[in-house]
């Protein structure tokens, strides 16, 4: 039998995951759906706008009642030492 010799090296880390609050950190986006016609708000970093949308868009739309929020939240990794 020859000679055995590793073909790879594994190394197992540990990493941290959190919301990113770094002052250079992309804001925190809200955005709205509606779940009936798949219609959604504009994207803004106040929620206001977009429950303002769902306000307009539910009075155009008399049978639409169900809505999601989609947030876009800004996350950073990094390997603990």
């Amino acid at each position: 039998m020859g000679t055995v010799t590793p073909r790879s090296v594994l190394r197992y880390e540990s990493w941290t995951l959190q919301p990113d609050r770094e002052p250079d950190a992309e804001p925190v986006l809200y955005a709205m759906q509606c779940a009936v016609d798949g219609e959604t708000s504009p994207r803004s970093e106040d929620f206001a706008e977009p429950q303002n949308w769902v306000l307009r868009h539910c009075g155009q739309n008399a049978s639409h009642h169900t809505y999601r929020e989609i947030i876009t939240r800004p996350w950073r990794a990094w390997r603990q030492i």
